[in-house]
């Protein structure tokens, strides 16, 4: 599952046509954490894969796909309209609006070490979410 997670990440980070050194950084720090190698990482990095089906993630899964996304679409200190419209894309994947990009953006931090409040997040996230 985290494999797929970073492969979404992975898939952000490359969305402006080069993945920066924070993100990357971000990236293999996320993967540590999970206990993911260093190797296996920079070989997806190489070649990322599509991303594919995210509807057997439970909604809590999804939001952390979502925070992740958006902490890491921040971590380069800049932020590009093709990064925000990956996001998005990702966010509807997701079974979110768009706008809940916007919402959660403002809140997250792209220092991975600054946590913010994640309850409240996920609170305003929840209302974002597309009920089939």
């Amino acid at each position: 599952m985290i494999k797929d997670q970073l492969n979404v990440l992975i898939n952000l980070a490359a969305s402006d046509n080069t993945v920066a050194e924070k993100e990357s950084k971000v990236i293999h720090m996320i993967a540590k954490a999970n206990g993911i190698p260093k190797e296996e990482v920079d070989a997806m990095l190489k070649k990322p894969t599509p991303i594919g089906s995210l509807d057997t993630l439970t909604e809590d899964q999804k939001f952390e796909n979502l925070y992740h996304l958006i902490q890491l679409m921040k971590s380069d200190g800049q932020v590009f309209k093709s990064e925000i419209h990956f996001c998005e894309q990702v966010a509807e994947k997701l079974g979110y609006k768009k706008g809940v990009v916007a919402e959660l953006s403002s809140r997250i931090y792209s220092d991975p070490s600054i946590t913010a409040d994640r309850k409240l997040l996920m609170d305003r996230a929840h209302k974002f979410f597309k009920y089939s």
